[in-house]
């Protein structure tokens, strides 16, 4: 029997339509079941009618079907991924927030700075008290450690952030490796017609967090597999997953930087230049973290770097210029000759250095004009100068004849009076005669030992570093220029490289040549050219702030000499600004060691002349002396040049009002940070919200469908229950 009718193709359908409802139920239930998995988007079954000939013969369920939207799905990956870069950088800025604290707060660097320009004052008003020396020695102290730890702390967050970096490279292959098994597995699904709808919301799941990780791109291909980008166009999911490494830093100084080839890159496919794609990271945790390493951090540290060159190059120029009562007994110099045969210096106009012994009171018994016993204003090699230095102390050393003044195998002017009752001071004058007024003796250095001058300095025992108060460990080893705009370029220039072991090799010559117009990249890549470039010495274009600076940096990490070619015009140097490096100094400066043992050898005042002594007038030291602690305290209360440094724009100001700044500086970037996390959660949650009342499941929806098809599902029953009752009526007829 066929036809319209037929009790077979009834039963059929109404079996067709209780295995349908069946199904749909199923789809039901599991919709309900996940109403709060994270994730998850409803299910949407596919009913058609199913005819056969050109008669109905019921229904069956076509398919399952996600509700999603797709372009609101892809939106919310883009803005989250903004969101974690934004998160990332928070995370580290509540932390930089505690370390730097606020500017009255009594743990932060402007308030401790604050008590030691106070406790300068107060020796200054009482030269000659032990507890003056004690609190100023201990303040000064106390403002090195504190910036040593922030110091410290920066370099150990850089680490920290290089170690998650790597964890985030190891996560993001975990989710590349899983998008492309559940590609391969939905395209089976799609082969054998069967549910791929949980396949396609895991991988959703896996893409979404990896847009957390790395801005990514994707598109579906038609067998609905999905090929993942980065935005910087780099394949991470096709045919082949590509892998991503990273292998962290092993421990990071302020020197150490992305931009100078220190820290190793992030790789998309084998290891080589073209495949890092650091510097095309646009969104993501991961360019939140990048952004940390190499530009927040690096730039806190140049700020606090700055601010510690000053302190220490401020205070040291002036503490140079006098001596503890009644003089010093020793002088151990910080600045490190590479060649003291070669490198010599010349006294500008009539300037002079007078060396002058005291004895137990400070009363002289012997005196030295330095540029009458070198025979004249110079040049002079740095050798030459110790000779002439030791030869007058070991002529008035009370007959022991063993003072010395020689320069060290570390390079430094070291001077030693070997007679305990007997001091010295240094006193730089105006003139040759005795008594003639003081004046810091103008140093013309020539430090690549080419006749002409490379650096000029004010103050003969500043230039050795004699009576430094703060000093550090730091080698002249690298050397960087101040901050320039992107698009610096040079003038025509020729360059000389020296280290201890003389001249550097250039090429085949000793020389480099810098053309007209070449950039501050272009400098550095004719420095690195393995055929012509300078050897054993790396350079690198360092982000500070808005700016870049140069940096150069002996290989071996010994203290390198760069020098201009003084036979032809050369004004690149001081067009860059070039000096040894600051990098590390607020790591590494401390107090002196023996006037943090014993305070008393802190300068207070300078060696003075009378007249009305001795038959022609003679120098002395007096305990009550305040000329050179009073030098001090006006420097360190008035203001000072601070240059570009870390974002903070070069200004004069005080030494606590820039620490000040180096606080509120951070303290704005964090804000501003902070304002922008909050705009863009606030923007994620409304997409997410607007995509989970699409996707997400309505109990009462799903309910209510619950109801309607178990009505279906038992009318099919029904259905079903009388066409057997009919046949068997028929079979019943029928006997």
């Amino acid at each position: 029997m066929t036809g319209v009718g037929d009790i077979t193709t009834a039963l059929r359908s109404a079996q067709s339509g209780l295995l349908a409802n069946q199904q749909v139920l199923n789809i039901i239930s599991n919709n309900i079941a996940n109403v709060n998995t994270p994730g998850y988007s409803r299910k949407n079954p596919d009913l058609i009618s199913r005819v056969t000939g050109d008669v109905g013969s019921g229904v069956i369920v076509n398919g399952v079907s996600r509700q999603v939207d797709e372009n609101l799905l892809r939106t919310l990956r883009i803005e989250n991924s903004t969101l974690s870069a934004l998160q990332t950088k928070d995370d580290f800025f509540n932390r930089t927030q505690e370390l730097f604290g606020t500017p009255g707060a009594n743990t932060s660097i402007a308030h401790i700075t604050g008590e030691f320009v106070n406790a300068i004052e107060s020796l200054a008003e009482t030269p000659s008290g032990s507890l003056e020396h004690n609190e100023m020695v201990r303040r000064a102290d106390d403002m090195v450690t504190k910036l040593r730890q922030m110091g410290d702390t920066i370099q150990e967050l850089r680490q920290q952030v290089d170690r998650d970096i790597a964890l985030a490279v190891d996560e993001i292959n975990k989710l590349i490796s899983s998008i492309s098994n559940l590609n391969g597995e939905i395209s089976s699904a799609g082969n054998l017609a069967t549910d791929d709808t949980t396949l396609r919301d895991q991988r959703d799941n896996d893409l979404a967090r990896l847009s957390e990780l790395i801005d990514v791109t994707s598109f579906l291909r038609p067998n609905g597999e999905l090929v993942v980008f980065t935005t910087g166009g780099r394949t991470l999911v096709d045919n082949i997953p590509r892998t991503l490494t990273h292998l962290p830093a092993g421990k990071l100084a302020a020197t150490t930087t992305k931009a100078e080839g220190d820290i190793n890159g992030i790789f998309v496919g084998a290891q080589v230049a073209g495949n890092d794609i650091t510097s095309e990271i646009r969104d993501g945790e991961m360019k939140g973290l990048i952004e940390l390493r190499d530009n927040i951090l690096t730039d806190m540290q140049s700020q606090l770097d700055e601010f510690a060159a000053e302190v220490r190059d401020v205070y040291n120029a002036i503490h140079n210029r006098g001596a503890p009562q009644p003089g010093m007994q020793t002088a151990t110099g910080t600045r490190r000759f590479v060649d003291s045969s070669t490198q010599t210096i010349t006294f500008g106009g009539t300037d002079d250095t007078k060396i002058v012994i005291m004895d137990s009171n400070g009363d002289q018994t012997a005196s030295l004009s330095l540029r009458t016993s070198l025979g004249g204003a110079g040049p002079f090699t740095i050798d030459a100068v110790a000779t002439a230095i030791q030869t007058f102390l070991q002529a008035n050393d009370g007959g022991l004849g063993t003072s010395t003044a020689a320069v060290s195998s570390s390079g430094t002017l070291n001077i030693n009076l070997t007679n305990t009752s007997l001091k010295f001071v240094i006193r730089d004058e105006s003139a040759t005669a005795n008594g003639s007024s003081v004046k810091d003796a103008v140093i013309n250095f020539d430090s690549g030992g080419v006749v002409g001058t490379d650096e000029t300095i004010n103050g003969f025992s500043n230039f050795f570093g004699l009576n430094d108060f703060f000093v550090d460990t730091l080698t002249d080893g690298t050397h960087e220029s101040n901050v320039l705009n992107s698009g610096f370029t040079a003038t025509a220039a020729t360059l000389r490289f020296n280290d201890r072991n003389g001249a550097i090799s250039v090429g085949t010559g000793t020389t480099l040549t810098i053309p007209a117009g070449t950039s501050l990249q272009g400098i550095a890549d004719l420095i690195n050219d393995s055929v012509s470039g300078v050897s054993g010495v790396e350079a690198g274009v360092v982000p500070d702030g808005s700016g870049f600076r140069l940096r150069i940096t002996h290989n071996q990490g010994i203290d390198l000499v760069i020098t201009q070619d003084t036979t032809v015009p050369d004004t690149l140097l001081g067009d860059l600004g070039l000096h040894v490096a600051d990098a590390s100094t607020s790591q590494f400066i401390k107090v002196r060691d023996d006037i943090l043992a014993t305070p008393g050898l802190a300068a207070t005042g300078a060696a003075q002349w009378d007249a009305n002594l001795g038959t022609a007038g003679e120098y002395f030291m007096s305990p009550s002396d305040d000329t050179t602690i009073q030098q001090i305290a006006a420097a360190f209360t008035s203001t000072n040049a601070f240059d570009t440094a870390g974002g903070i724009t070069g200004s004069t100001t005080t030494f606590t009002d820039f620490a000040t700044s180096i606080i509120v500086d951070n303290t704005s970037k964090a804000n501003a940070n902070e304002i922008g996390l909050s705009f863009q959660k606030n923007l994620t949650d409304t997409l997410q919200l607007k995509s989970d009342n699409i996707k997400g499941v309505n109990l009462d929806e799903e309910m209510s469908n619950l109801i309607l098809f178990e009505q279906a599902f038992n009318a099919a029953a029904r259905v079903i229950s009388v066409i057997q009752n009919m046949i068997q009526e028929l079979n019943d007829a029928i006997r």
